[in-house]
């Protein structure tokens, strides 16, 4: 019987031989041919049966491949072709294990490339085939929805990352918000929705793989832009019937008449006195106001337009709403309510880009008229020394007055909204004011 020391001897020797071996293949002078032997592994799925070739090789390289073939090679040769089970038979000998092994060793682990997309095609298949099983299957936005994930490499992504199940969850999110819409359910919370499907009230928060997808198939639903910002997430969200913070989006609003209790009455009292009230998201959900009907209503997109107005002609001013910056949720659900009384809306803002294209949102949107927004205005504010900065950002158009764009463009200035204030107070004022 052998003796057990010798045998640990013999194979610690046999190991370290092989390793000696392996670092052997590590050397410079093999490199071009492994990286060749690994892009053909990987490309076939390991198939030993072609051929590698090595382009102009040094004497190092022709000396190293003639050593491991056996086969001379003369110098000068410009191309030398190796059979990849030569190379295994060779490694073999010398390592104990075939070229496979050899690479993985030496690294990166070897792929399966075939496999890999099979892998792939059959996840995307899955995930299509799991999402085409809803009833939304017949709507033309969910298919084209669907078109576009898998267009795009989003389906490939989510393979990947081993998410593919978030296609399958999305279309159940849809599923939930569709129903509601044709049920007229009165607006869900995004937590609510989200541990009604998934059981995580925060599955759907902004920046998850759910997230984005019922964002950009909800989109689709409207026909509207994929969302970019908070603001625009929010309001699309609402706009299928789903409030995200119905705490955070506000409206500022001045002398607006309405009834109702709570905050109709606020707004009434508010309105008595000509001072600023903030509406709340949250206030136009749970607490409906009547709008008075056919009202004149102005739009700002600086508080500091409203300030002055409430401070100068307090309740004798005309109602106004600003929207501080780009509209929120709240404030599109006002404007349609407004819109709804059959009241008129009149938008003005900042004289930059920005500014033009919040401008065009709200006046497409909301059938709103441009508001002292033309290309006569903006020039009279430059010829009145309004415009000190640098006019930055993309070019936009103006639809509602197309040379105020290139009026715009020539004189290159930015004109903030409240250094036009003055006028836009004046057209607030009662008619006995202006006389």
């Amino acid at each position: 019987m052998p003796n057990e020391d010798a045998v640990k001897a013999d194979r610690d020797a046999a190991e370290k031989a092989a390793k000696i071996a392996v670092e052997r293949y590590a050397a410079p002078e093999y490199k071009r041919l492994l990286d060749a032997a690994r892009q053909s592994l990987e490309r076939t799925g390991g198939d030993l049966t072609r051929m590698v070739t090595v382009k102009t090789p040094d004497g190092k390289e022709r000396r190293a491949i003639i050593g491991l073939t056996g086969h001379y090679r003369p110098e000068g040769v410009s191309v030398l072709a190796v059979r990849l089970a030569d190379i295994d038979q060779a490694i073999r000998e010398t390592t104990g294990h075939g070229l496979a092994h050899l690479l993985a060793q030496l690294g990166p682990p070897l792929k399966d490339r075939p496999a890999e997309k099979k892998r792939l095609a059959d996840g995307r298949e899955a995930a299509l085939r799991s999402a085409e099983e809803s009833f939304l299957n017949a709507r033309g936005w969910f298919q084209a929805w669907l078109a576009e994930l898998a267009a795009d490499g989003t389906l490939t992504r989510l393979v990947n990352a081993g998410e593919i199940d978030q296609i399958r969850q999305a279309a159940r999110v849809l599923e939930w918000v569709e129903q509601r819409i044709e049920l007229k359910a009165a607006p869900a919370q995004l937590a609510e929705l989200a541990a009604t499907i998934t059981g995580d009230t925060k599955a759907l928060n902004h920046g998850t793989s759910l997230a984005t997808l019922v964002l950009r198939a909800l989109a689709f639903r409207l026909g509207a832009d994929r969302p970019r910002t908070t603001e625009e997430r929010r309001d699309l969200w609402d706009r299928n019937g789903i409030i995200v913070d119905d705490l955070a989006s506000r409206v500022l609003v001045l002398n607006l008449t309405a009834s109702g209790a709570g905050l109709g009455e606020w707004l009434s009292g508010a309105k008595a006195l000509g001072v600023p009230l903030y509406v709340t998201l949250h206030q136009l959900v749970t607490l409906p106001v009547a709008i008075g009907s056919h009202q004149r209503v102005h739009i700002c997109e600086n508080p500091a337009v409203l300030r002055r107005a409430a401070e100068e002609l307090g309740a004798a001013a005309s109602t106004l709403i600003c929207t501080e910056g780009q509209p929120s949720t709240a404030f599109h659900r006002l404007a349609k309510a407004i819109r709804r009384a059959h009241g008129e809306l009149s938008y003005h803002g900042d004289f930059d880009w920005p500014g033009v294209g919040i401008a065009i949102g709200v006046i497409i949107r909301h059938g709103a008229r441009a508001w002292r927004m033309g290309a006569a205005d903006y020039e009279n504010a430059i010829r009145k020394g309004a415009g000190s900065v640098h006019l930055a950002g993309t070019p936009q158009p103006t639809p509602w007055d197309p040379a105020l764009a290139e009026t715009m463009a020539a004189h290159q200035q930015a004109v903030y909204e409240e250094s036009v204030a003055d006028s836009l107070v004046a057209d607030l004022a009662p008619p006995s004011r202006n006389r």
